[in-house]
């Protein structure tokens, strides 16, 4: 049986599909994309459409949906949480449930470069375009861009990714960008994130496009992120990604954050899926750090 928030969804998606865009035009913006601390605190959640679905031990996890959705409201409920990132379904699906209210959102756009593909680094833009993301009141795209030298698709992940710049920049909307320098290993693509490498990947993709007023840098943090964050005037968020060590994650966020381009945190699956399971003393945590 599924639970009362997952019936009201499927029930909206077969009987009125046009709830969604309903639920996008009564949508409270956000004010700001910043909160009280100053700082941008938004929770990721587009792994999935990328097949992308293990935390830890567990290759499913982010598949449960209704597991994901109560997670991610916990997420969203907490103070000093402003915003969210994921693909048209789940966004969708929170527009549905009513959380985004007052959250600034951000619409994952390329998803085609499937983990653990032989294709990986041919990654398609397959969710979200910029006109849709205006359409539905968003406040952005984001885009994985990761450049490996040896492989012949990076130079199109290099114009996909300026032509998005370009469009949410006509649009004045924030262009995210998560640029790493990879490379294939065994068959698996790796990204390297010596300091020397991000340093390569942060000024690679602050000259996309045509125009960088809208741009953002989703960025690692790694040791030296003075030089890092140093090597590109972009404002940027820092990514969390799936941590071995919280206390020492959670140290090299705080001391990352205190760097003058670093407007905040864009973390997924460390906060969704904590060790403990206690998802919104994890949350609390982070926005402590801010």
């Amino acid at each position: 049986m599924l639970p009362d928030h997952v019936n009201r969804i499927v029930n909206a998606r077969v009987t009125n599909p046009g709830a969604v865009a309903e639920a996008a035009a009564r949508r409270v913006k956000a004010t700001s994309l910043f909160g009280e601390h100053g700082k941008t605190m938004i929770i990721a959640a587009d792994h999935p459409a990328r097949g992308a679905n293990a935390v830890g031990a567990n290759p499913t996890a982010m598949a449960d949906r209704a597991g994901l959705l109560d997670r991610l409201c916990i997420a969203l409920q907490r103070p000093g949480v402003t915003g969210v990132l994921g693909t048209a379904d789940i966004l969708e699906d929170l527009l549905l449930l009513g959380v985004l209210d007052g959250k600034s959102v951000f619409g994952s756009m390329n998803r085609g470069g499937l983990a653990g593909s032989v294709f990986e680094i041919d990654d398609r833009f397959t969710g979200y375009d910029a006109r849709t993301i205006a359409a539905m009141g968003f406040d952005g795209g984001k885009t994985l861009t990761r450049i490996a030298l040896c492989d012949p698709a990076t130079p199109s992940v290099l114009e996909n990714t300026a032509r998005a710049v370009n469009e949410l920049n006509d649009r004045q909307l924030i262009a995210m960008v998560e640029p790493f320098l990879s490379e294939w290993h065994d068959g698996k693509i790796r990204n390297n994130l010596s300091t020397e490498a991000v340093i390569k990947s942060v000024t690679i993709a602050s000259g996309l496009g045509r125009s960088s007023a809208y741009t953002w840098l989703k960025l690692p943090v790694v040791p030296g992120m003075e030089r890092v964050l140093g090597s590109s005037t972009l404002p940027a968020v820092l990514l969390g990604g799936e941590v071995s060590d919280p206390d020492a994650a959670f140290a090299s966020w705080g001391k990352a954050l205190k760097l003058p381009t670093a407007q905040g945190l864009v973390v997924g699956r460390s906060l969704l899926y904590p060790a403990g399971g206690d998802v919104a003393g994890a949350v609390d945590k982070a926005v402590s750090l801010l």
